[in-house]
């Protein structure tokens, strides 16, 4: 393989390959640099940041590594105002060597609305795949500054932080007996739009002038080109950052204005949750967070050009429960319980039924592949709250709209000959729901219908306030997290998690994590059609994109030794 991108520093490559690139090189030049770039901030030393941040954002591997998210991400296939997508080698290589600051000018965004829960829409701006890259890349200097002074409670848009590790937050400040009793529930109106770009660029630690071009560049809609005077438009790629900037410090503020109680006795008990734009502060009374809590974050978010919105933010008391992230929080009789909201369910139940309705003719096998991971993804996402009883009336509600599908088809049938075609009983479970497709070789198989119900309640441990992904002192503690994570992900998949235990979590071409995040390819060391076995000893986990440049290059990868400690997370 062509040792390329073995250097920090930038290089130019006239008769550069795309799959020629070292992407495991590429990937240690940019984590070192990420490392010291942490240090540098802790140290307070802001000079040697910004030479960092410079000789990363020209360097080779960051460029290739800045295109290689772009067109490995969901929004691959989506191009901006230009129409262009680089979706060959070819393209990739090209782009890798324009992606240059000097003279570098933005396009403008391309205008979409996606509507809401509420009836409104959302809008989007989709920047061009150069633009793309441009923020891609200076996002890899940037984030770990924005890791290293967040908010220890600030779980939306972040690295090795989710939903759940809010909620459980939640759950540690209002469980306990002498947790406080009423919770101000905060939501900004329209927080990616009103930013204020004179605040961004004052406080934001990156190249002013590409930050400039990038916040004024307009939007494009139905041909007419309108100016942005203030927001971070979501679509881009440096938005989410750039909004929790923004955001970082409000708990800080809190803490200053209501110091952290030194006995349980005393009364002004105040702590903070964020995901994103979405916040709750706890008190223990309605006039505390009424009088004092909300004018002190008014205040804060005011110097940023935001506001509360007045519909969503409001004080609650806990015994009547608020919704947060799609769950219910509420205490019962002094218990404290996370549910999936009426709400949520109430969405997700829609969707259920919109599959059904857009698929009256499918096969039953066809239903049951497209049901299972609607299904699947839903329970495991509220499998850390108390969600048993939800998912046994989801599993019913279920049945029940599948019950009408199969009538619908068959309705002069009786209910023994649509049991026989469509139900099994499958050990203590009766009315399964079934098919049958083709596997890969054309061969029936039998699929069955996920129950919400058979997915485990979990309870999830909340990621630690002041861990950094970028910092190599954490480096030990995120590997345990990620093999807790990555067996919940590859649960019921008992094959592909035996191999991502005997790679250690390591893509044998580039030797950098396999997450649910990055995806993977389930590849044949042997090729079938050369007389490879569809077994373990035959197969390795590979990224899509190292399964790509293995095939191209004609490479080969043997398999790892498993590490003595694997597992053990």
């Amino acid at each position: 393989m062509a040792d390329l991108g073995r250097t920090a520093g930038a290089v130019s490559h006239a008769d550069l390959r795309w799959h020629a690139i070292d992407w495991q090189a590429a990937y240690e030049n940019v984590r070192r640099l990420q490392a010291r770039i942490v240090k540098a901030v802790q140290a307070g030393r802001w000079n040697k940041v910004k030479a960092l941040q410079y000789l990363l954002t020209h360097s080779f591997s960051g460029k290739a590594l800045a295109v290689r998210r772009v067109t490995e991400n969901d929004g691959k296939k989506t191009s901006g105002v230009d129409g262009v997508v680089w979706n060959t080698p070819q393209k990739k290589a090209k782009a890798v060597q324009a992606l240059c600051s000097r003279g570098y000018k933005p396009k403008p965004l391309r205008r979409v609305y996606i509507p809401k829960s509420n009836g409104k829409k959302r809008p989007l701006g989709i920047p061009t795949m150069k633009d793309r890259a441009m923020q891609a890349l200076y996002l890899l200097a940037l984030d770990p500054i924005a890791e290293t002074t967040a908010d220890g409670n600030s779980y939306g848009f972040r690295k090795e932080r989710c939903c759940a590790d809010a909620m459980e937050q939640c759950h540690l400040l209002l469980c306990h007996k002498g947790s406080a009793h009423w919770v101000l529930e905060g939501d900004i109106a329209a927080c990616f739009d009103r930013i204020s770009h004179e605040w961004l660029l004052a406080h934001v630690p990156m190249d002013k002038t590409i930050l400039r071009k990038w916040l004024k560049v307009g939007f494009m809609q139905q041909t007419v080109l309108f100016p942005t005077e203030k927001g971070a438009p979501q679509g881009g790629i440096i938005s989410p950052v750039l909004a929790n900037l923004a955001l970082d410090g409000l708990e800080s503020r809190l803490r200053e204005v209501f110091p952290k109680p030194k006995a349980a006795s005393q009364p002004d008990r105040v702590y903070f949750a964020r995901y994103a734009d979405d916040f709750v502060v706890t008190g223990n009374s309605k006039e505390l967070l009424e009088t004092q809590v909300k004018p002190a974050v008014a205040a804060f978010l005011a110097e940023r050009g935001l506001q509360l919105s007045e519909e969503k933010t409001k004080t609650t008391p806990i015994e009547d429960g608020f919704d947060f992230l799609g769950q219910t929080i509420r205490k019962y009789n002094g218990k404290l319980l996370l549910t999936p909201s009426k709400k949520n369910v109430q969405v997700f139940l829609d969707k259920v039924r919109t599959k059904l309705k857009a698929n009256k003719q499918a096969t039953a096998g066809s239903l049951v592949l497209q049901l299972n991971p609607l299904i699947r993804g839903w329970a495991n996402y509220h499998r850390h709250a108390s969600s048993k009883a939800t998912f046994k009336a989801i599993d019913h509600a279920i049945f029940c709209a599948l019950w009408r599908w199969t009538k619908r088809r068959h309705s002069t049938k009786s209910r023994q000959w649509i049991y026989d075609k469509y139900f099994q009983t499958v050990g203590e479970r009766k009315w399964v729901f079934f098919g049958e497709v083709k596997d890969r070789e054309g061969k029936p198989q039998t699929v069955r219908l996920f129950h919400a119900f058979q997915t485990p309640i979990r309870r999830h441990i909340k990621v630690k306030d002041a861990a950094n992904p970028y910092d190599p002192a954490w480096e030990v503690y995120f590997e345990a997290r990620l093999g807790v994570k990555m067996s919940n992900t590859l649960r019921g998949r008992r094959k592909l998690c035996a191999l991502w235990r005997e790679q250690n979590g390591l893509c044998p071409l580039c030797q950098q994590k396999i997450t649910r995040l990055t995806g993977w390819h389930n590849h044949h060391i042997v090729q079938r059609v050369y007389g490879g076995e569809d077994s373990a000893q035959n197969r390795v986990l590979l990224h899509p994109e190292c399964h790509r440049q293995l095939h191209s290059q004609c490479l080969s990868v043997v398999k790892p030794r498993p590490s003595p400690d694997v597992g053990k997370a």
